[in-house]
């Protein structure tokens, strides 16, 4: 106990308490008698708050206004609420750690804990405090509590997982009965450790612990739903696609909280609005979001439309001067990586002014040293991207069998393949008039877009032609083709989803894509390693994706083993992001 908690509990003590009781004899064997039973009611005290047990809870204290209070930064939904009988006092969660008590005087203990708190969408983390005082009837009461949060950039408290199976992100063997300790962010050991005395120990038998899933191909200003994408289906006279692209803006942190619920610790937006240049800052240093690399605005082979007044998303590579242009302009914004939407239209394709803009942004991002990330699903566009020298490709070629030039072009250029194989099923769902939730973690999708995509089935219907299936399913058997021969080639395959396109829902989604990636053939191994390591040096970050010391402690605890069966990332019980450690239940929309 620090000596200021000391002269503040001595005060509180004075201002409460006989005198005399403090000044009594503390025997050694009371002192640790005292400490035990002590330490036993504070816990009961608070799993009665973990219960919602109202009548527990309030035996816990003193029933005195001057002896219960609350001290500066209290929670507001404390003993005062809990009292008045508030249904709303109870937080919707409560994480308390590092409990410790220091006997004061015979049956006065003082103790603290540390705690993370969720109420309404919104916590806090901090330390509290209370001063228990032993009963006639030999029970302990709670005399005087209080709380105090963390600043928002205060240290996280070093905790260590022990017994689990790390597999650690590398493809190597599994580490059995293995110890992960985080200090400060970060991952300090794995495997054989010593959990010092200030490490906050949590048994992790039975569970398996893996790095922070990373999804490489994502959308922040895409909503999940066909208003973010008026081109795929305009609900525009219901749903404005200004406001549609402002409530996006202000408010990332819905999405933010269902990548960490699906276990994404880092995400990659391949394209979007000048705006999401921002987000990486603001994600980077908070605990309570993954991380962000933002590519910006995308640079189109199309003039195409779907753009606000004063801001763009999509920036035509009209001619030399004007691709070259929107390339040092995303360079001079400090973007994380150029992309090319690059679509071929019409039976007479320019094809000679189609690879000078594809060549204009490659020679802008080699100056600019960023990696050069191309959107190209056809076979002789994909091509002419690696030759270009793609750093990613964004989607699976899906009109043709990629071919041997096409697997020496990708190893040549060092190219990592995110081959993107669900996002087309939530097109189908979206023109067929059918949201199928089967798949989906929608424990982890806000309510907002919950009530969207529910509203899918109500969408004015379109004329689908006969081979609308038939093609869709086509397109299916080429990406997994496709992937299979990449992923034996040895070419580098990262898990991207898409995320904001309709119906492939923010965080959510990354289930259905890794199964789909095992379904056309890749191991539960292999399936993980694209989802971690693969996918964060897409990300050109060495410091997230694995399990090493020195390493940011993002992870995700399951409850089953993920190489048995890929399904089971799905059993995620614990998310912590830069070592603060999230249970499932808190980051759930309910």
């Amino acid at each position: 106990m620090t000596s200021l908690a000391r002269v503040a509990a001595a005060a509180l003590l004075a201002a409460a308490l006989p005198s005399a009781v403090c000044a009594q004899a503390y025997p050694p064997a009371q002192r640790a008698r005292d400490s035990v039973q002590a330490l036993a009611a504070f816990r009961s005290n608070i799993a009665s708050i973990h219960g919602r047990d109202r009548p527990a809870y309030l035996s816990h204290y003193l029933q005195s206004p001057r002896l219960a209070r609350t001290g500066p930064g209290g929670v507001q939904w404390g003993y005062q609420g809990m009292r008045g009988g508030d249904p709303n006092a109870w937080p919707d969660t409560l994480v308390a750690t590092h409990y410790e008590v220091v006997p004061l005087a015979p049956g006065v203990v003082y103790g603290t804990y540390r705690y993370r708190v969720a109420q309404g969408g919104t916590s806090s983390r901090g330390v509290s405090e209370r001063v228990l005082v032993r009963q006639p009837d030999g029970s302990w009461k709670v005399a005087v509590s209080t709380a105090f949060n963390s600043p928002g950039n205060g240290p996280v408290p070093a905790v260590a997982f022990t017994g689990a199976t790390v597999i650690d992100g590398t493809g190597g063997a599994p580490l059995r009965d293995a110890t992960v300790v985080m200090r400060n962010g970060r991952i300090a050991c794995v495997g054989r450790c010593e959990v010092g005395a200030d490490v906050h120990a949590i048994d992790a038998r039975g569970k398996w612990i893996i790095p922070g899933l990373v999804d490489a191909h994502v959308h922040y200003s895409q909503t999940g739903w066909a208003d973010g994408r008026p081109d795929a289906q305009d609900v525009r006279a219901r749903f404005p696609y200004d406001s549609t692209v402002a409530a996006l803006q202000a408010h990332p942190e819905r999405f933010y909280r269902s990548y960490l619920c699906s276990g994404v610790t880092a995400t990659f937006d391949v394209g979007g609005y000048p705006w999401t240049w921002g987000l990486r800052r603001d994600a980077e240093t908070s605990t309570s979001a993954p991380h962000v690399a933002a590519a910006g605005p995308l640079l189109s082979t199309r003039d195409h439309w779907v753009n606000l007044p004063a801001s763009r998303q999509f920036v035509h590579t009209a001619g030399d001067s004007a691709t070259r242009a929107g390339a040092r302009m995303i360079a001079h914004h400090g973007s994380d990586a150029m992309k090319v939407w690059y679509l071929v239209e019409g039976q007479n394709p320019d094809t000679v002014a189609l690879k000078a803009a594809v060549r204009a942004v490659a020679d802008e991002a080699r100056r600019a040293r960023l990696p050069l990330i191309v959107h190209a699903t056809g076979l002789w566009e994909a091509k002419d991207a690696l030759r270009a020298g793609a750093h990613l490709l964004v989607h699976s070629v899906d009109d043709a069998i990629v071919d041997d030039e096409f697997i020496r072009l990708a190893r040549e250029a060092g190219t990592i393949y995110t081959p993107t194989l669900t996002v087309t099923d939530g097109y189908r769902q979206l023109y067929q008039r059918r949201f199928d939730p089967q798949g989906l973690a929608m424990e982890c999708v806000d309510p907002a877009t919950r009530a969207k995509a529910a509203l899918t089935d109500s969408l004015p219907a379109r004329t689908l032609g006969p081979g609308f299936a038939a093609y869709f399913d086509g397109v299916g058997r080429t990406m997994n083709e496709n992937l299979r021969r990449v992923h034996a080639a040895g070419i580098p395959v990262a898990m991207g989803t898409d995320a904001g396109n309709p119906l492939t829902l923010h965080g959510a989604s990354v289930y259905r894509e890794m199964e789909a990636m095992a379904h056309a053939g890749m191991s539960p191994m292999d399936v993980l390693v694209s989802s971690t390591r693969i996918a964060g040096r897409a990300m050109r970050r060495d410091d997230i994706g694995t399990l090493a010391p020195e390493k940011l402690a993002d992870l995700v605890v399951l409850d089953a083993d993920p190489l048995a069966d890929v399904r089971n990332l799905r059993t995620v019980r614990l998310v912590v992001r830069a070592g603060e450690v999230w249970t499932r239940e808190e980051l759930e929309y309910r």
